[in-house]
């Protein structure tokens, strides 16, 4: 496994990210044979929401750790909050009650990351502030992010919350790429040059702050993974000749070709198959050349001017 910085904060983390989202319909024996896949491959970073299962997610997460001898030094733990039940909820009085319920459940005195969780617009960021500031003085939280946020949302909370937003988590994969297609067809008529999310990659790149892209194997929360779309059997069949080429898993080549990006984003690997995991992490270890890493973009469907 490789390891690189998660925004400017110094902290030296795994290259990829084991989302924790599926682990509620795991037993707790279950859910340590996935903890021991991660540890066994370098995995050090790990991914929550108080929403997964409900809660339950970190609360099976805690039991495994604890059975298999998991140290919280050796660790990084990170969740989100700001969804409640049929709303996005980013007072001050929500987040730090969410807080206090995500350490209780991941029996931990401290987060080292936390990240609001999808755009409140009712957001009122002097509230998210003092939220913030009373965490971090706490010694609950160490550093702070977002989640599906554009620049001018970043830039509106960064204006009066005083620690840097180091992180920011995003959809992207070989099928769902709309934070690089706008980049090639700039000055041009095309509907391809259509800026979807402000130009958030080369914001996130300018103010070093980390990119985690969630569900790398998905066109959308709608459509499902591309694997068994009709609309991507010619990215599956490019994929599934690199990963012979290779000799690893489709996976791997996935986790391979978002690592390509110089952006430095941190993928989330959702799997709870300890087997996936260790083919993901082979990813890890891949640099596809940039002829590659264009035949993989083209072949979902992409055009360049």
């Amino acid at each position: 496994m490789k390891y690189s910085s998660v925004g400017t904060t110094g902290i030296e983390a795994s290259r990829m990210i084991l989302g924790c989202m599926r682990m509620a319909g795991l037993s707790t024996q279950e859910a340590a044979k996935v903890l021991s896949a991660t540890r066994e491959h370098g995995i050090n970073f790990y991914d929550h929401a108080d929403i997964y299962g409900g809660g339950q997610s970190e609360k099976v997460f805690a039991a495994a750790a604890k059975e298999i001898g998991l140290k919280r030094d050796d660790i990084f733990l990170q969740s989100k909050v700001g969804i409640r039940k049929g709303f996005f909820d980013f007072s001050k009085d929500h987040i730090l009650t969410a807080v206090d319920g995500v350490l209780e459940r991941l029996e931990t005195d401290y987060l080292d990351f936390l990240l609001l969780h999808r755009p409140d617009t009712l957001v009122e960021p002097e509230e998210v502030a003092a939220a913030f500031e009373q965490l971090q003085q706490s010694g609950k939280v160490r550093h702070f992010g977002v989640s599906n946020q554009n620049p001018m949302q970043i830039e509106l909370l960064q204006k009066f919350v005083p620690m840097k937003l180091q992180a920011n988590q995003l959809q992207f994969g070989p099928a769902h790429t709309p934070m690089i297609d706008a980049g090639f067809y700039v000055n041009t008529l095309s509907d391809a040059a259509t800026s979807r999310d402000g130009s958030i990659l080369d914001y996130s790149r300018l103010h070093d702050m980390t990119i985690q892209p969630w569900s790398p194997f998905l066109v959308d929360l709608d459509q499902g993974l591309f694997i068994k779309h009709p609309d991507y059997q010619k990215l599956t069949a490019t994929l599934t000749r690199y990963a012979k080429t290779y000799n690893v898993t489709l996976e791997a080549i996935v986790m391979a070709w978002i690592l390509r990006h110089p952006a430095k984003m941190q993928p989330i690997a959702g799997s709870m198959n300890p087997e996936r995991i260790s083919g993901m992490v082979r990813g890890t270890e891949i640099e596809l050349s940039r002829e590659e890493w264009y035949d993989i973009y083209l072949s979902a469907g992409n055009s360049l001017p």
